[in-house]
């Protein structure tokens, strides 16, 4: 299939499951509804967990569970949350017997412990073909070569993309984050048409490349997919400028699979959420309210096609918001913002909330600046304050004071008409900042605690 956009290039549109990728709404709906009783059915049989929470809602018997009679009933089920997750390690949370469990990744947990997520070979075989699914939307195909530059091991980032890429037919060169060199060699003499890593990495990467790439033209990446951690548009302009590629957005949770919830197309027009598979809602993070479609707060996920360890609504701490318009591409789909924020990330300061994606929106947008920023947080005459820490480029930075002042001053206005806080605006000497090879930490809070 193929669609001209609005500037009349074609753009070919290609499925991995177009039977699900484009279902009729009304049957999508059936889906979900039957899947979303299956799933009910299996933990209150199967876990002494969730058979008690769903008691407290209502589902003291399983067939009280034939009262869901459309999607929308989900909001009478109780919320789960990381702190359950943790308080039932390990395996209290699983729906299956070890003997069934053929595969553990974790992710680090809110009091020291682990969140440990559990996988069966059909969980896996789906895993696999969600993620073959978003790299074939992507533009990506079995004469690709992906290079994943992902953690293996407990992230599920590695394996993640390893298994889909391979489900697509796709040469998967296993490179995992840093060895930099190595990096540039591999993707230099194999000729590497995708990257896979965070998008923090892969900046690094794109402000290392000439270091290492002699001859750019040698150089046949095209495609990036980049996740993990919320990043903004103008840091997506930055690494396709650096790198000459397409850069994608991809979003999920350990907890829920890995990555494989939500995907952007090639228009890069809102991430599609795997609805046959992720019962998506946005509440109130405060109040549990469910909003309507188009407002933005807390994205809450309810498994629908897993079997070690399917989550009920689950509450994610990421803010974003759903939108139903067809896309371009022909997909169903349900289509979520960029993550904004995470409610657990969230600055609040002086009764204003403030998410880091804001300070890096500005931040980004500067030509003459580095992309790199750190947001500080301190106390000064009992008062909490904020400070942004930039890099001007070198050729600005060695304009001197005057210059590096008046840049300070534009960055802090600017600041101030975004959200409407004041902040003091510090530079510093190219490179200063640490670059990260993972997820990045922009966020250092020295604030009193009283």
């Amino acid at each position: 299939m193929i669609i001209q956009n609005s500037k009349s290039k074609s753009i070919p549109i290609n499925y991995f499951e177009k039977k699900y990728e484009t279902m009729d709404y009304r049957e999508l709906k059936t889906l979900q509804v039957a899947r979303l009783k299956t799933t009910l059915e299996t933990v209150f049989i199967k876990n002494d967990f969730y058979k008690n929470k769903l008691g407290e809602a209502g589902i003291r018997h399983i067939n009280d569970i034939d009262n869901i009679k459309n999607i929308d009933d989900v909001k009478n089920l109780p919320f789960t949350s990381k702190t359950d997750l943790v308080n039932n390690y390990p395996f209290g949370i699983f729906s299956r017997p070890l003997g069934d469990i053929v595969r553990i990744h974790a992710s680090s947990g809110t009091t020291g412990k682990p969140i440990i997520a559990g996988y069966t070979k059909r969980d896996i075989r789906v895993w696999s073909q969600l993620m073959a699914r978003i790299l074939c939307a992507c533009g990506l195909g079995k004469n690709d070569i992906g290079q994943n530059a992902y953690g293996y091991g407990l992230f599920t980032g590695g394996l993640g993309f390893h298994y889909g890429a391979e489900e697509l037919g796709m040469t998967v060169i296993p490179m995992s984050t840093g060895f930099t060199e190595r990096q540039f060699t591999m993707m230099e003499d194999i000729g590497t048409t995708a990257i896979f890593c965070t998008p923090s990495y892969a900046l690094f990467l794109a402000e290392e490349i000439n270091k290492f790439i002699k001859d750019r033209s040698k150089i046949k990446l095209k495609k990036g997919i980049f996740g993990a951690e919320p990043w903004s548009d103008e840091l997506r302009r930055n690494i396709e400028s650096l790198l000459n590629i397409d850069a994608y957005d991809i979003y999920g949770l350990s907890e829920l699979m890995g990555p494989g919830v939500a995907f952007e197309c090639v228009y890069k027009d809102g991430l599609h959420i795997n609805e046959d598979n992720f019962l998506p809602e946005i509440i109130n993070p405060k109040t549990g309210e469910v909003l309507k479609k188009g407002e933005t707060g807390e994205l809450v996920l309810t498994s629908l096609n897993r079997q070690a360890m399917p989550l009920i609504r689950f509450r994610t701490k990421d803010i974003t918001g759903l939108y139903k318009d067809k896309c371009k591409c022909g997909r169903s789909f349900v289509r979520m913002h960029k993550i904004k924020g995470r409610t657990d990330d969230m600055i609040i300061l002086k009764g204003v909330n403030i998410f880091p994606s804001q300070i890096e929106s500005i931040i980004f947008g500067y030509d003459y600046l580095e992309p790199a920023y750190l947001i500080e947080l301190y106390t000064e005459n009992f008062l909490d304050k904020i400070n942004i820490v930039i890099e001007p480029k070198q050729e600005v930075f060695n304009m001197g004071e005057s210059r590096i002042d008046e840049i300070a001053k534009e960055i802090s206005h600017r600041i101030y008409e975004l959200i409407g806080v004041r902040s003091k605006v510090t530079a510093v000497p190219p490179k200063t900042l640490e670059r990260s090879q993972g997820k990045s930490k922009r966020i250092r809070d020295a604030r009193k605690k009283i």
